[in-house]
């Protein structure tokens, strides 16, 4: 029993370990391929790092507008009490 918690401590900390050593150097293509080409209208090629950036319109920000003034509500036509009978159908 101690053996096979050991054990999985072990493995757990052996795949922490090699989930932790990614590498941190910056994108660049590889040898033989080349970035995208220029897109119509632009002065100069994308990077990596605009290319891999979201922009604004896929990840808008989120607009926390607090209530500032409260109003009345109207009168809803829809809203019925509950039957008195509820067996009874209208």
């Amino acid at each position: 029993m101690t053996r096979t918690i050991a054990k999985g401590a072990l493995l757990a900390a052996l795949l922490l370990g090699v989930a932790a050593c990614g590498g941190r150097q910056p994108l660049r293509p590889l040898k033989d391929q080349k970035l995208p080409a220029v897109p119509i209208g632009a002065a100069t090629a994308p990077t990596a790092q605009d290319l891999t950036t979201a922009p604004s319109q896929a990840r808008p920000e989120r607009n926390v507008e607090l209530l500032t003034q409260s109003r009345q509500r109207d009168a809803d036509p829809f809203d019925l009490p509950p039957p008195s009978n509820p067996d009874e159908n209208p």
